[in-house]
């Protein structure tokens, strides 16, 4: 639930919202199945009330959408347990700066962690982002170091801050 009232949910779906700003500039782009095989989709979506939530359809859960949200497998070794989820998270300009991407993050963690063996969900975002990385600790995510270079967008590569939760460190009660 939001400070509102309202309720939020991370809803699966291949629908695309776009939303476009500074973060999301990203020029040409591959098609998926040959950036990441495994991308995952969901919409953020934002309800007056959990039984508005429990009746969305992929058709009416667009009309409900704040943002958007993908996540990957990522690698850290050949052993299953050396995997992890690394996410993204674009909220539409009027819905930032009230608590929806915090949420939505955490949500999308428990997710995570309640559907799969892995120990890790990651989450990066750039180093001008203070508001993003604000959102990410409240989603109960540590700080873990920067990643030089690692983002070219707006035709220019950025540096990205890294942010990471693992099993131990969260549960669903918040």
């Amino acid at each position: 639930m939001l400070p509102d009232g309202r309720f939020l949910a991370v809803w699966p779906s291949a629908l695309r919202l776009q939303v476009d700003d500074e973060w999301t500039d990203w020029g040409p782009m591959l098609p998926l199945a040959e950036t990441v095989g495994e991308l995952r989709r969901a919409l953020v979506v934002v309800a007056a009330d959990a039984a508005a939530i429990a009746t969305l359809t992929d058709n009416t859960c667009l009309a409900a959408a704040v943002g958007e949200m993908s996540w990957h497998r990522v690698s850290y070794g050949p052993n299953v347990g050396s995997q992890a989820w690394n996410f993204g998270i674009s909220l539409a300009a009027p819905f930032r700066g009230q608590g929806m991407g915090a949420v939505a993050q955490r949500l999308l963690a428990e997710y995570l962690f309640a559907a799969t063996a892995f120990d890790r969900v990651e989450a990066s975002t750039d180093v001008t982002n203070v508001a993003e990385q604000r959102s990410l600790v409240k989603a109960g995510f540590h700080r873990e170091g920067v990643l030089r270079g690692a983002q070219f967008r707006g035709s220019a590569r950025h540096d990205l801050v890294l942010y990471a939760v693992l099993r131990g460190e969260i549960n669903s009660s918040g």
